[in-house]
Protein backbone atom coordinates (compact mmCIF):
# COMPACT_ATOMS: atom_id res chain seq x y z
CA UNK A 1 0.00 0.00 0.00
CA UNK A 2 1.39 3.40 -0.99
CA UNK A 3 1.71 6.32 1.41
CA UNK A 4 -1.28 8.04 -0.23
CA UNK A 5 -3.38 4.88 0.04
CA UNK A 6 -2.54 4.68 3.75
CA UNK A 7 -3.62 8.29 4.21
CA UNK A 8 -6.85 7.72 2.28
CA UNK A 9 -7.63 4.55 4.23
CA UNK A 10 -7.17 6.40 7.52
CA UNK A 11 -9.46 9.19 6.34
CA UNK A 12 -12.23 6.74 5.48
CA UNK A 13 -11.77 4.89 8.77
CA UNK A 14 -12.12 8.21 10.59
CA UNK A 15 -15.23 9.08 8.58
CA UNK A 16 -16.85 5.70 9.28
CA UNK A 17 -16.22 6.08 12.99
CA UNK A 18 -17.61 9.61 12.94
CA UNK A 19 -20.83 8.46 11.26
CA UNK A 20 -21.24 5.57 13.70
CA UNK A 21 -20.79 7.90 16.69
CA UNK A 22 -22.96 10.75 15.35
CA UNK A 23 -25.71 9.15 13.24
CA UNK A 24 -28.38 10.43 15.65
CA UNK A 25 -27.52 13.94 14.50
CA UNK A 26 -27.90 12.85 10.84
CA UNK A 27 -24.75 14.77 9.79
CA UNK A 28 -24.66 16.25 6.29
CA UNK A 29 -22.11 15.30 3.65
CA UNK A 30 -20.31 18.62 4.24
CA UNK A 31 -20.12 17.95 7.96
CA UNK A 32 -18.63 14.48 7.54
CA UNK A 33 -16.18 15.66 4.89
CA UNK A 34 -14.94 18.42 7.19
CA UNK A 35 -13.91 15.78 9.74
CA UNK A 36 -11.30 14.46 7.31
CA UNK A 37 -10.41 17.87 5.86
CA UNK A 38 -11.68 17.23 2.33
CA UNK A 39 -14.16 18.92 0.06
CA UNK A 40 -17.53 17.20 -0.20
CA UNK A 41 -16.86 16.29 -3.84
CA UNK A 42 -13.50 14.59 -3.21
CA UNK A 43 -14.69 12.96 -0.01
CA UNK A 44 -17.75 11.43 -1.75
CA UNK A 45 -15.57 9.89 -4.48
CA UNK A 46 -12.97 8.64 -2.00
CA UNK A 47 -15.58 7.17 0.34
CA UNK A 48 -17.34 5.26 -2.43
CA UNK A 49 -14.04 3.86 -3.70
CA UNK A 50 -13.01 2.56 -0.28
CA UNK A 51 -16.35 1.69 1.33
CA UNK A 52 -18.25 0.55 -1.77
CA UNK A 53 -21.20 2.84 -1.08
CA UNK A 54 -21.94 6.53 -0.59
CA UNK A 55 -21.70 8.30 2.79
CA UNK A 56 -25.47 8.92 2.68
CA UNK A 57 -26.28 5.24 2.15
CA UNK A 58 -23.88 4.21 4.90
CA UNK A 59 -25.57 6.67 7.25
CA UNK A 60 -28.95 5.22 6.27
CA UNK A 61 -27.78 1.66 6.99
CA UNK A 62 -26.46 2.67 10.41
CA UNK A 63 -29.73 4.48 11.18
CA UNK A 64 -31.87 1.53 10.08
CA UNK A 65 -29.77 -0.93 12.10
CA UNK A 66 -30.33 1.13 15.23
CA UNK A 67 -34.06 1.58 14.52
CA UNK A 68 -34.41 -2.19 14.03
CA UNK A 69 -33.01 -2.80 17.50
CA UNK A 70 -35.48 -0.30 18.98
CA UNK A 71 -38.43 -1.87 17.18
CA UNK A 72 -37.51 -5.47 17.94
CA UNK A 73 -35.83 -5.39 21.36
CA UNK A 74 -37.72 -2.50 22.98
CA UNK A 75 -40.95 -2.74 20.98
CA UNK A 76 -40.74 1.01 20.39
CA UNK A 77 -43.46 2.69 18.37
CA UNK A 78 -42.69 4.23 14.99
CA UNK A 79 -42.70 7.82 16.23
CA UNK A 80 -40.31 7.30 19.15
CA UNK A 81 -37.99 5.09 17.06
CA UNK A 82 -37.80 7.85 14.44
CA UNK A 83 -36.91 10.54 16.98
CA UNK A 84 -34.40 8.35 18.81
CA UNK A 85 -32.68 7.54 15.50
CA UNK A 86 -32.37 11.24 14.69
CA UNK A 87 -34.83 11.27 11.79
CA UNK A 88 -37.12 14.24 11.36
CA UNK A 89 -40.34 12.25 11.07
CA UNK A 90 -41.90 8.81 11.20
CA UNK A 91 -42.40 9.14 7.45
CA UNK A 92 -38.64 9.27 6.87
CA UNK A 93 -38.12 6.08 8.87
CA UNK A 94 -40.97 4.42 6.95
CA UNK A 95 -39.42 5.40 3.60
CA UNK A 96 -35.97 4.15 4.67
CA UNK A 97 -37.41 0.81 5.75
CA UNK A 98 -39.21 0.35 2.44
CA UNK A 99 -36.06 1.25 0.50
CA UNK A 100 -33.55 -0.80 2.51
CA UNK A 101 -35.55 -3.63 4.12
CA UNK A 102 -38.36 -4.05 1.60
CA UNK A 103 -41.00 -3.84 4.34
CA UNK A 104 -42.59 -1.28 6.63
CA UNK A 105 -41.29 -0.71 10.19
CA UNK A 106 -44.50 -2.22 11.58
CA UNK A 107 -44.05 -5.38 9.50
CA UNK A 108 -40.48 -5.67 10.74
CA UNK A 109 -41.47 -5.14 14.38
CA UNK A 110 -44.36 -7.60 14.18
CA UNK A 111 -42.06 -10.38 12.89
CA UNK A 112 -44.66 -11.85 10.56
CA UNK A 113 -47.42 -11.76 13.19
CA UNK A 114 -50.68 -13.10 11.77
CA UNK A 115 -48.99 -14.60 8.71
CA UNK A 116 -49.92 -18.25 8.17
CA UNK A 117 -47.12 -20.40 6.74
CA UNK A 118 -47.38 -24.01 5.55
CA UNK A 119 -44.18 -26.01 5.43
CA UNK A 120 -43.16 -29.51 4.43
CA UNK A 121 -39.99 -31.54 4.03
CA UNK A 122 -39.11 -33.39 0.87
CA UNK A 123 -36.24 -35.62 -0.23
CA UNK A 124 -34.52 -34.37 -3.35
CA UNK A 125 -31.43 -35.30 -5.35
CA UNK A 126 -29.64 -32.63 -3.34
CA UNK A 127 -30.73 -33.75 0.13
CA UNK A 128 -33.63 -32.82 2.38
CA UNK A 129 -35.40 -29.59 1.45
CA UNK A 130 -37.90 -27.53 3.40
CA UNK A 131 -40.50 -25.74 1.30
CA UNK A 132 -42.63 -23.06 2.96
CA UNK A 133 -45.56 -21.13 1.51
CA UNK A 134 -48.06 -18.44 2.35
CA UNK A 135 -51.33 -17.95 0.55
CA UNK A 136 -49.44 -15.78 -1.95
CA UNK A 137 -46.64 -18.18 -2.91
CA UNK A 138 -43.35 -19.78 -1.90
CA UNK A 139 -41.65 -17.72 0.82
CA UNK A 140 -38.77 -20.05 1.72
CA UNK A 141 -36.91 -23.04 0.29
CA UNK A 142 -33.73 -24.34 1.88
CA UNK A 143 -31.52 -27.42 2.09
CA UNK A 144 -29.97 -29.21 5.05
CA UNK A 145 -29.89 -32.79 6.29
CA UNK A 146 -31.01 -31.59 9.74
CA UNK A 147 -34.78 -30.98 9.71
CA UNK A 148 -34.69 -29.14 13.04
CA UNK A 149 -32.17 -26.66 11.65
CA UNK A 150 -34.25 -26.13 8.52
CA UNK A 151 -37.29 -25.23 10.60
CA UNK A 152 -35.24 -23.01 12.91
CA UNK A 153 -33.89 -21.05 9.93
CA UNK A 154 -37.42 -20.54 8.59
CA UNK A 155 -38.74 -19.33 11.94
CA UNK A 156 -35.83 -16.92 12.29
CA UNK A 157 -37.20 -15.02 9.28
CA UNK A 158 -40.81 -15.03 10.53
CA UNK A 159 -40.63 -15.56 14.31
CA UNK A 160 -44.21 -14.50 15.05
CA UNK A 161 -45.94 -16.31 12.16
CA UNK A 162 -48.37 -19.20 12.61
CA UNK A 163 -46.90 -22.46 11.28
CA UNK A 164 -48.64 -25.55 9.91
CA UNK A 165 -46.72 -28.72 9.04
CA UNK A 166 -48.73 -29.62 5.98
CA UNK A 167 -48.35 -29.84 2.21
CA UNK A 168 -50.24 -27.60 -0.18
CA UNK A 169 -50.50 -27.37 -3.97
CA UNK A 170 -47.96 -24.56 -4.25
CA UNK A 171 -45.38 -26.72 -2.46
CA UNK A 172 -46.16 -29.70 -4.68
CA UNK A 173 -45.59 -27.58 -7.76
CA UNK A 174 -42.25 -26.31 -6.39
CA UNK A 175 -41.09 -29.85 -5.61
CA UNK A 176 -41.64 -30.81 -9.27
CA UNK A 177 -38.65 -28.62 -10.15
CA UNK A 178 -36.41 -31.38 -8.80
CA UNK A 179 -37.70 -33.97 -11.27
CA UNK A 180 -36.13 -34.73 -14.65
CA UNK A 181 -39.33 -33.68 -16.42
CA UNK A 182 -39.47 -30.19 -15.00
CA UNK A 183 -39.66 -28.37 -18.34
CA UNK A 184 -43.46 -28.38 -18.38
CA UNK A 185 -43.95 -26.82 -14.96
CA UNK A 186 -46.15 -23.74 -14.99
CA UNK A 187 -45.16 -20.50 -13.30
CA UNK A 188 -44.72 -20.54 -9.53
CA UNK A 189 -45.55 -17.46 -7.51
CA UNK A 190 -43.12 -16.27 -4.84
CA UNK A 191 -43.92 -14.28 -1.70
CA UNK A 192 -40.70 -12.53 -0.73
CA UNK A 193 -39.64 -9.58 1.39
CA UNK A 194 -36.75 -7.79 -0.29
CA UNK A 195 -35.23 -4.46 -1.21
CA UNK A 196 -35.62 -3.12 -4.77
CA UNK A 197 -31.95 -3.92 -5.45
CA UNK A 198 -32.33 -7.52 -4.24
CA UNK A 199 -35.38 -7.97 -6.45
CA UNK A 200 -33.45 -6.60 -9.41
CA UNK A 201 -30.62 -9.11 -8.82
CA UNK A 202 -33.02 -12.03 -8.28
CA UNK A 203 -34.86 -11.17 -11.49
CA UNK A 204 -31.51 -11.27 -13.32
CA UNK A 205 -30.82 -14.70 -11.80
CA UNK A 206 -34.12 -15.99 -13.18
CA UNK A 207 -32.94 -15.08 -16.69
CA UNK A 208 -29.95 -17.47 -16.51
CA UNK A 209 -31.12 -20.64 -18.33
CA UNK A 210 -30.66 -24.10 -16.74
CA UNK A 211 -27.32 -25.60 -17.69
CA UNK A 212 -25.73 -22.16 -18.08
CA UNK A 213 -23.57 -20.28 -15.58
CA UNK A 214 -22.72 -16.63 -15.08
CA UNK A 215 -20.27 -14.67 -12.93
CA UNK A 216 -20.90 -12.01 -10.31
CA UNK A 217 -19.38 -9.41 -12.64
CA UNK A 218 -21.53 -10.47 -15.58
CA UNK A 219 -24.63 -10.35 -13.44
CA UNK A 220 -23.71 -6.86 -12.23
CA UNK A 221 -23.27 -5.79 -15.85
CA UNK A 222 -26.64 -7.26 -16.79
CA UNK A 223 -28.43 -5.02 -14.26
CA UNK A 224 -26.57 -1.96 -15.54
CA UNK A 225 -24.05 -1.56 -12.73
CA UNK A 226 -20.72 -3.10 -13.70
CA UNK A 227 -19.05 -1.96 -10.46
CA UNK A 228 -21.60 -3.61 -8.17
CA UNK A 229 -20.25 -7.19 -8.22
CA UNK A 230 -19.78 -7.21 -4.44
CA UNK A 231 -23.27 -5.83 -3.80
CA UNK A 232 -24.65 -8.40 -6.24
CA UNK A 233 -22.92 -11.13 -4.26
CA UNK A 234 -24.55 -9.88 -1.06
CA UNK A 235 -27.99 -9.84 -2.71
CA UNK A 236 -27.44 -13.38 -3.99
CA UNK A 237 -26.49 -14.51 -0.49
CA UNK A 238 -29.79 -13.07 0.80
CA UNK A 239 -31.88 -15.25 -1.50
CA UNK A 240 -34.39 -17.14 0.71
CA UNK A 241 -35.61 -19.48 -2.03
CA UNK A 242 -32.98 -22.00 -3.09
CA UNK A 243 -33.00 -23.38 -6.62
CA UNK A 244 -36.24 -21.65 -7.72
CA UNK A 245 -34.24 -18.42 -7.75
CA UNK A 246 -31.11 -20.05 -9.25
CA UNK A 247 -28.26 -18.39 -7.33
CA UNK A 248 -26.36 -21.67 -7.79
CA UNK A 249 -25.76 -20.69 -11.44
CA UNK A 250 -23.35 -17.89 -10.49
CA UNK A 251 -19.63 -18.59 -10.02
CA UNK A 252 -16.47 -16.54 -9.64
CA UNK A 253 -14.75 -15.04 -12.67
CA UNK A 254 -11.73 -17.28 -11.92
CA UNK A 255 -13.86 -20.35 -12.61
CA UNK A 256 -14.07 -21.37 -8.95
CA UNK A 257 -17.52 -22.40 -7.77
CA UNK A 258 -17.58 -19.81 -4.99
CA UNK A 259 -19.70 -19.76 -1.85
CA UNK A 260 -23.23 -21.10 -1.45
CA UNK A 261 -25.33 -20.73 1.70
CA UNK A 262 -26.67 -24.29 1.31
CA UNK A 263 -23.17 -25.87 0.85
CA UNK A 264 -20.80 -25.57 -2.10
CA UNK A 265 -20.84 -29.32 -2.79
CA UNK A 266 -24.60 -29.09 -3.28
CA UNK A 267 -24.09 -26.11 -5.61
CA UNK A 268 -21.64 -28.13 -7.72
CA UNK A 269 -24.10 -31.02 -7.89
CA UNK A 270 -26.90 -28.70 -9.05
CA UNK A 271 -24.77 -27.21 -11.81
CA UNK A 272 -23.68 -30.67 -12.97
CA UNK A 273 -27.21 -32.09 -12.85
CA UNK A 274 -28.64 -29.26 -14.94
CA UNK A 275 -25.82 -29.52 -17.46
CA UNK A 276 -26.49 -33.26 -17.78
CA UNK A 277 -30.21 -32.66 -18.36
CA UNK A 278 -29.47 -30.16 -21.12
CA UNK A 279 -26.98 -32.51 -22.78
CA UNK A 280 -29.46 -35.38 -22.65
Amino acid sequence: MSTQDSIDFQRIATALKFIENNFKNQPSLDRIASEVHLSSYHFQRLFKRWAGTTPKKFLNYISISYAKRLLRERQANLFSASLDTGLSSAGRLHDLFIKIEGMTPAEYRDKGRGLEINYCYTNTLFGIALVATTGKGVCHLSFDNDKAKLLMDLKRDYPAAIYYHRTDKIQEKAIQFFSKDNHDISEIKLHLKATPFQIKVWEALLKIPPGRISTYGELALSIGNANAARAVGTAIGSNPVAYLIPCHRVIRASGLIGGYKWDTTRKTAMIGWEAALIND
